[in-house]
């Protein structure tokens, strides 16, 4: 099967079989041979691994994956595309394609079934406007990862790998790195991409922590506090977490917390860093549960 890393064999696909790109899937094919091989490469994969790649599209990067891995599950939303991958993809008996929205899929259930519930990677150039959604959902779920590297939008893995005090960073930083250790592996221009996106790519590997790197007592609530001190960035930590439906904190006992802490009253959310939140969430956590 023709290479679909070079553009002139994804242009003859879209035209034989009259493919009309769809906005509402955030479609944009990788026409570039040394991205490919850069994420394959970054992705460290290799014949004992399964692989779940989310978003084949006409199946460019699967092919690159079926060379390289033992196994490919590859999760495709658009029903126009499974005639298109069954035809890219047909010289690979290592690949299963799936026509189902990701977020509806049980990939534990996924790894039980084709890697006997041990760790997969995850490969996948996500539609941008669903990528915070589906990445956390992969780490929130718990299911088996070992790392997962993606082509997002450049801000938004810049947001990924920040730390505290930048206007990057954010509740999308910390639940990152909190599951993961974040790594940028290569920028992308728009030329890269069939049609071309209005912003630069980045390609983000993260590979889960065996441990997160805090232990807190109740990790749903670290959570609600990271989330209410971003809501309103401008505001002080007390105000945002005070004024959050979330959270049922007095003014006081966060103002005594912080004081326990070390931390003025008048700090913000962006100052603090992840143990820092586990910190808050626990003395917080034992106020309500002595």
């Amino acid at each position: 099967m023709a290479n679909l890393g070079i553009p002139q064999n994804t242009i003859e696909v879209l035209q034989k079989y009259n493919f009309n790109f769809q906005k509402k899937f955030g479609q944009n094919f990788l026409i570039d041979t040394h991205v490919l091989d850069k994420i394959i490469a970054s992705a460290d994969v290799n014949k004992e691994d399964c692989v779940l790649e989310i978003g084949p599209g006409i199946g460019t990067m699967t092919q690159y994956l079926a060379e390289n891995a033992r196994k490919v599950i590859a999760v495709e939303i658009d029903k126009a595309l499974i005639p298109i991958l069954g035809d890219t993809l047909k010289e690979y008996d290592n690949v299963r394609v799936i026509n189902e929205d990701i977020l509806k899929v049980d990939i534990a259930a996924l790894a039980k079934e084709e890697n006997d519930g041990k760790p997969i990677k995850v490969v996948a150039n996500l539609p941008y406007y669903i990528t915070t959604p589906i990445i956390m959902g992969l780490f929130e779920s718990h299911v088996p990862i070992h790392s997962i590297t993606v082509m997002v939008q450049k801000e938004v893995a810049d947001r990924m790998q920040v730390g505290p005090g930048t206007k990057d960073y954010g509740a999308l930083s910390l639940a990152v790195q909190y599951y993961a250790k974040p790594e940028i592996v290569a920028n992308v221009p728009p030329n890269c991409f069939m049609p071309r996106p209005n912003v630069g790519s980045a390609v983000i590997r993260l590979t889960k922590h065996q441990q997160p790197p805090v232990v807190v007592k109740d990790e749903k609530l670290m959570f609600r506090l990271i989330r209410a001190s971003f809501n309103q960035r401008r505001k002080t930590l007390v105000n945002g977490l005070n004024n959050s439906p979330e959270l049922n904190f007095s003014k006081e006992e966060i103002t005594a917390t912080l004081e326990k802490m070390g931390l003025s009253q008048t700090i913000r959310g962006e100052a603090l860093d992840l143990q820092q939140f586990g910190q808050l969430s626990d003395l917080l956590w034992e106020l309500h549960n002595k």
